[in-house]
């Protein structure tokens, strides 16, 4: 009867840690299946016909586009931004640089040229498209974004405080989330961005294909739909505002191999 009474305890404790073992291995195995087989693929063949396309009233291409190597080189590019820009003097992520080129390049307004930037699956924007293919040029490559510029210290600086920032009807901020190790939002952890552990996994897999909606998504995009889900203002396309929180993200996982276009839940 003694050993009886202590049964029931012992059993109430371990069940909940098995249950959440048994969680964490099938969604462990879920990922590995998703990672098999990408159709980021096709985003990336569509990106690298838009970079050749004459465009605008200018009708030219994209390929003199200078991501920070060079007009028109690629090899490495990604894994290089955000960084500063003199010709803009602001410091630029990738979807903020090629919107730059498609306006003072191919002559096209910005407003055009950023229409439908945050696309759906049934009409993808070039942007994805676009950053699909140019991402997809730095694979292996460590994710090195620019911190030496006065002006890439700043978007760093403030990347830090908008990370930590409450704000909003829901007085949310990204640590809101992101700020505890352990929690999850149904099948998705959510890791906790700026220990460079966490951060790692994350920068060098984006932009990504989400599987539970069909679409590409870009970082631009991501950052967009945080501030939605905060219930906080929604910031404009490229704003000061997005880039900083990227080079933020980005040089908090620095050093990483990277090893996108991934697949996300």
């Amino acid at each position: 009867m003694r050993l009886a009474a202590f049964a029931f305890p012992l059993v109430f404790f371990f069940v909940p840690s098995a249950l959440a073992q048994d969680s964490s291995r099938a969604i462990k195995r879920y990922r590995e299946m998703v990672a098999e087989g990408s159709p980021a693929e096709l985003f990336e063949v569509e990106g690298e016909a838009l970079w050749k396309k004459p465009q605008g009233p200018n009708k030219v291409s994209l390929e003199k586009c200078d991501l920070g190597g060079g007009p028109g080189v690629l090899k490495g590019a990604y894994a290089r931004l955000p960084r500063y820009f003199k010709d803009a003097d602001r410091v630029m992520d990738l979807e903020t640089r090629l919107l730059h080129c498609m306006v003072t390049l191919q002559g096209r307004k910005r407003a055009e040229a950023a229409a439908r930037v945050f696309g759906s699956a049934d009409r993808p924007s070039e942007m994805e498209s676009l950053s699909a293919y140019i991402a997809a040029q730095s694979r292996g490559m460590e994710m090195a974004p620019g911190l030496s510029h006065p002006k890439e210290k700043e978007a760093y600086a403030m990347g830090r405080a908008l990370y930590f920032y409450r704000a909003g009807a829901w007085d949310f901020s990204c640590m809101s989330c992101h700020g505890e190790e352990g929690k999850r939002i149904r099948m998705q952890d959510l890791p906790v961005l700026y220990k460079p552990e966490h951060a790692r996994a994350v920068v060098s897999t984006w932009p990504a294909y989400r599987v539970s909606t069909s679409q590409f998504i870009t970082l631009q995009w991501r950052m967009n739909n945080c501030y939605q889900q905060m219930r906080m203002p929604e910031p404009d396309f490229g704003s000061d505002t997005t880039v900083a929180l990227i080079v933020f993200l980005t040089a908090t996982g620095k050093g990483e191999p990277y090893r996108g276009p991934g697949n996300k839940r």
